[in-house]
């Protein structure tokens, strides 16, 4: 909960920095990045293939402070309730920005008003995913099985809540089938799932699933997104065989403490988008599975709002809530 000492404390820090003027040049010390997971994770990896760029033109060290737990919402707390100087800012994705603001019923921060975008830095699509020898080819196929076997509509995910989760939910509500949700501890064991035979199918990120399904070992049936993935052009998405406005994502951007100064803000932007414009970063982007998304502050800001009204009948239907 916020009290009133730390409101007056919070006020206090935004009069000891009232404008960029008063702090001199910015930047003029390390940019902290505070990330929601663990060391080696998509958040942490996606800021090192920008890390040497942004140091350059920003002519200060980039840090990465790992802060996981609570699908990542420890991390944005953190974010939230630092100095809006400027140096602190916040690794945010889908979880924590999309699904989040629904999934949890008592934040002590609203994400969208408190941790307002810098940019968006890229999406991993997700793929549908089936055992690669049992009775499902095709998406028409999956569907005709469910309706016909309905005790074995079953999907696994990585948690409740998660990308993985709501987008098997949307799935079903987008094809009026009813599908039932297993969840598991983590992407891989979920994946294992669908390999075991345990579920009939999964939708997570493509790159977890990519050596598998190269080998033969899981059979993937479409694109979650929009567009075809550049990383699997050859694989249509769900959309082209017939499962309407589906197009799901797990995106990743930056944000930071509302109080942040709009210079600062536009400033860093610029440079972030800068980066994923260079072609060597974008490649490096593209050989891990992602899709460069570079887009503004403002863009950022009114894609974060159509994401949260995506995903809010959708965590309302499944039931899920976390406190």
């Amino acid at each position: 909960m916020i009290t009133r000492r730390a409101l007056v404390g919070a006020a206090g820090t935004l009069l000891a920095v009232p404008s960029v003027r008063a702090q001199g040049a910015w930047p003029d010390k390390p940019i902290r990045f505070i990330i929601g997971g663990a060391a080696g994770g998509v958040s942490d990896i996606f800021l090192r293939m920008m890390e040497n760029r942004l140091r350059e033109t920003l002519g200060q060290p980039i840090v990465i402070d790992p802060r996981p737990g609570a699908g990542g919402m420890v991390g944005a707390e953190v974010t939230a309730r630092s100095a809006p100087d400027g140096y602190t800012y916040y690794v945010n994705h889908i979880a924590s920005h999309g699904i989040g603001p629904t999934l949890y019923r008592r934040l002590s921060f609203d994400p969208l008003k408190d941790l307002p975008g810098v940019a968006r830095i890229a999406a991993m699509p997700n793929v549908m995913i089936v055992k690669g020898d049992g009775p499902v080819k095709t998406v028409q196929e999956l569907v005709a099985f469910c309706r016909a076997n309905p005790g074995r509509a079953n999907f696994s995910s990585a948690g409740s809540g998660t990308s993985s989760h709501l987008g098997g939910l949307l799935f079903g509500m987008r094809m009026g089938i009813d599908v039932t949700h297993v969840p598991y501890r983590g992407t891989a064991p979920s994946m294992a799932a669908v390999l075991n035979g345990e579920v009939l199918f999964n939708i997570d990120n493509a790159p977890v699933s990519r050596q598998q399904v190269l080998a033969g070992m899981l059979r993937a049936l479409g694109v979650s997104t929009a567009r075809r993935a550049s990383t699997m052009p050859e694989l249509p998405t769900l959309m082209e065989q017939g499962v309407p406005d589906f197009d799901v994502a797990s995106w990743y951007g930056v944000a930071m403490p509302a109080a942040v100064p709009v210079a600062i803000r536009d400033r860093l932007g610029a440079e972030i988008v800068a980066a994923l414009n260079d072609p060597g970063i974008a490649q490096r982007l593209r050989d891990y599975g992602a899709e460069p998304w570079p887009a503004g502050p403002a863009a950022f800001d009114t894609f974060m709002r159509e994401e949260v009204a995506k995903w809010a009948p959708v965590v309302r239907a499944s039931g899920a809530q976390i406190d």
